[in-house]
This record gives C-alpha cells, sequence and structure tokens, in this order.
C-alpha cells in the first residue's frame, strides 16, 4: 500500500467471472470501508473531495464519492520466477525514488515484505501464493 497507489497480486481461479469483476467487487468494498472510516472519523475536508471526484451519470445513479480511479493497469504473471520478480518491485518500490517510506522495506506495515523475508504477520494479510500454486497444481492434476 502506496501513499498514493496500491500494489496487488492478485490470483484469479479459471472459473471466476474475470479479472475485471473481481477488482471492481474488491474496490467496492474497500470504498465502503474508507467512506465509513472517514464518516466516522468526521473527514468532512476529504469526503468533500471523494464527492467532486463522482462523475455526472454516476451521481444521476446515487453514486456519492469516488474513492479509486476507473482504471487499473494488470499484467499477466505466470510461474514462481515471474511472481517472485513481482514481489521484490512491489516491495522495494516503498524505498525507491520519491518514495522512501521506511528505512528497512521488510518492516513497512503495510507490505507483505515481512511476511515473504522475516516470516512475519503483519497488519495486511497475506495469502502466501506458493501454497496457492500448490493448491492449483494438485488440483489440476486431479481434474
Amino acid at each position: 500500500m502506496m501513499p498514493n497507489h496500491l500494489h496487488l497480486l492478485v490470483y484469479v481461479q479459471k472459473d471466476c467471472k474475470g479479472l475485471n469483476s473481481v477488482l471492481g467487487e474488491g474496490k467496492r468494498f474497500m470504498a465502503y470501508e474508507i467512506i465509513s472510516r472517514l464518516i466516522d472519523k468526521n473527514e468532512k475536508s476529504i469526503l468533500a473531495q471523494l464527492a467532486k471526484g463522482v462523475q455526472v451519470n454516476e451521481r444521476s445513479k446515487g453514486k456519492k464519492h469516488q474513492v479509486f480511479r476507473l482504471s487499473f493497469d494488470a499484467k499477466a504473471v505466470v510461474g514462481d520466477e515471474s511472481i517472485n520478480k513481482v514481489l521484490d518491485y512491489m516491495h522495494h518500490n516503498l524505498v525507491s525514488g520519491k518514495w522512501d517510506l521506511v528505512e528497512d522495506y521488510t518492516k513497512y506495515a503495510y507490505s507483505s515484505a515481512g511476511f515473504y523475508k522475516r516470516e512475519e504477520e503483519g497488519i495486511v494479510k497475506v495469502e502466501d501464493f506458493r501454497a496457492m500454486i500448490s493448491e492449483s497444481s494438485t488440483s489440476d492434476s486431479e481434474g
């Protein structure tokens, strides 16, 4: 999780509705939670800014806040080597360029780096991709 964007490594099962649907539902539930917390904390200026971002056609349907941009950048990642390369990029993004968020990238509370590099659970719940790949290949061979 970055100050102005989010990196996700998403596993999509063969029988799912598709990446757009999975991410759309995820963004919708996260947006509800974000708005709920902002309301609880009486963050009127942030709520007003998010309200300004709603497109006219969406406003007429009752949408009150635009929490996420309407698009996302997705890339297919297949195999352990590619997944590890993406995770390495995501984890080091915290401490590269303009993002100097922490001294030790494995200790950033909103990253999976601590899970993969130090085997420590953090604030963010991580589903280990290695277990998912193992389960997927087992079910593929059984089917």
